[in-house]
């Protein structure tokens, strides 16, 4: 391995492999960026509000992550495409469309069920104060999903084009717009009505609807993309392609859909340990998710690389996407571990007032939860990475099951037994995800090396 890493063809594959990510990472940070500023802003609120909208959010965010897994179905359809047929229109045009009428079909059942979120807060056995809280936050929220979605296929599309940069231009100014929109609709600013917990949710409405808007016009005017003309006939039905966006997409949606379920059913558990858990817990994940963020841009990457190296049915090429990807994901992890295990209240300190003894217990959990985090750092990027080298393959459905089985079975089995039959609180259900997090991680990585061996062998993966 070393001496591959030192050939040119390796060089070449980490430089291509960073100018695609960079931009891809700095993207999902931006997103993160939104997700961590309405936390500031609603821990300023007080801890019951960051209570209920970590509740109202994560219920939110579980239905976005399955349908950003079923949209996430157009990347290894755009590239492996464009890898074979480097200027394919129509087809590209299709797979658009046709990702786009796969999110509307998600969506609608979606909407219903989000807006009577407190009956359904309340079935999971949470606070019926904070359920009533966080329904009226989620029915202010539940209306950006759509704009959400297509954005993230727009993104898709520039990113399967090796133009990433003008998502990320998108994604900065969203942040910006958000921390604005959000401050006056929260806090009465700006000759904005003062709304609290539902301005946050109309304010990130209007931020996704602000995203997507932007995005469609750099599609529309760009010279690169304008040619594709992805609104053209959007109502022809492709009922072929929509099949086979489902067929790919739904293990992706499912795969993401038991990820983030088990990290939500987290939440619902630290609510029946009490508001300090569930408020620390918002914090520390937010943490987790903002680092998180640089791996599964690699993850993106590797999937674009992987792909386009499939459509030129190169086995050499796509052995080196991946492991490229690979490394740098699992390394930046192995950082970020180091500084959640060596500097924690500080970085809790950038949500919560430190000084203020009121949130001194919030704090204290916050700090020994991403103790925790540190350590699992590692595995987290390796199983992100590893999926997204898979899906460069339409590799979807076996990755679909290790979710399943790692996630719920061992993941929450260990955090139920930690936290509540041996009593270790917070801290048990931390080290049941961590676990969940490296039995997956090893599965997706065993699966890729035995896909790449049998690609090698044959001359194509």
């Amino acid at each position: 391995m070393a001496t591959a890493s030192s050939s040119p063809a390796w060089r070449r594959e980490a430089g291509a492999t960073m100018r695609l990510a960079a931009p891809l990472v700095l993207t999902n940070l931006t997103q993160a960026a939104i997700q961590a500023t309405d936390v500031v802003l609603l821990g300023w609120l007080g801890p019951a509000s960051l209570a209920a909208g970590a509740l109202g959010a994560n219920l939110f965010i579980a239905f976005l992550v399955f349908g950003m897994g079923l949209v996430t179905a157009s990347s290894p359809l755009l590239s492996r495409k464009l890898g074979g047929m480097p200027h394919s229109v129509r087809d590209v045009r299709r797979t658009v469309r046709q990702t786009m009428w796969a999110a509307l079909t998600l969506a609608a059942p979606v909407l219903v069920i989000l807006w009577h979120a407190d009956g359904l807060l309340i079935a999971l056995g949470q606070d019926p104060d904070l359920s009533r809280q966080a329904a009226s936050f989620v029915r202010a929220l539940e209306w950006g999903l759509v704009p959400a979605l297509f954005y993230l296929v727009l993104r898709s599309f520039v990113a399967a084009l090796e133009r990433p940069v003008w998502s990320l231009v998108i994604g900065a100014a969203g942040v910006l717009f958000n921390a604005f929109i959000n401050y006056g609709l929260i806090f009465g600013a700006f000759g904005l009505p003062r709304l609290g917990l539902i301005g946050a949710g109309i304010g990130s409405t209007i931020t996704q609807t602000a995203m997507f808007a932007g995005m469609a016009l750099v599609v529309l005017l760009h010279p690169r993309f304008r040619r594709y003309r992805l609104f053209g006939n959007f109502w022809r039905a492709d009922w072929i392609r929509y099949r086979q966006v489902w067929r790919l997409g739904g293990p992706i949606a499912m795969t993401l859909g038991l990820e983030v379920t088990v990290f939500n059913a987290a939440v619902f558990l630290m609510g029946l340990i009490g508001t300090a858990a569930l408020a620390a817990h918002a914090v520390a994940i937010q943490i987790c998710t903002f680092t998180f963020m640089v791996p599964l841009g690699l993850a993106q990457a590797a999937t674009v690389r992987v792909g386009l190296a499939s459509g030129r049915r190169d086995a050499g090429g796509i052995a080196r996407a991946g492991w490229t990807a690979f490394v740098l994901g699992v390394g930046f992890m192995a950082l970020t571990a180091c500084l959640l295990w060596t500097v924690p209240r500080p970085i809790v300190g950038l949500f919560l007032d430190t000084h203020d003894p009121a949130n001194a217990p919030v704090i204290d959990l916050a700090v020994a939860f991403l103790g925790v985090a540190a350590i699992f750092q590692i595995v987290d990027g390796a199983q992100a990475v590893g999926a997204g080298m898979l899906r460069g393959l339409q590799d979807t459905k076996v990755p679909m099951f290790y979710a399943g089985f790692g996630y719920w079975v061992i993941g929450l089995g260990v955090a139920i037994a930690l936290g509540f039959h041996l009593r270790w609180g917070g801290i048990g259900i931390w080290i049941g995800l961590a676990c969940g997090l490296a039995v997956v991680a090893v599965l997706m990585i065993v699966r890729w090396i035995r896909r790449v061996r049998l690609g090698l062998e044959s001359g194509v993966a």
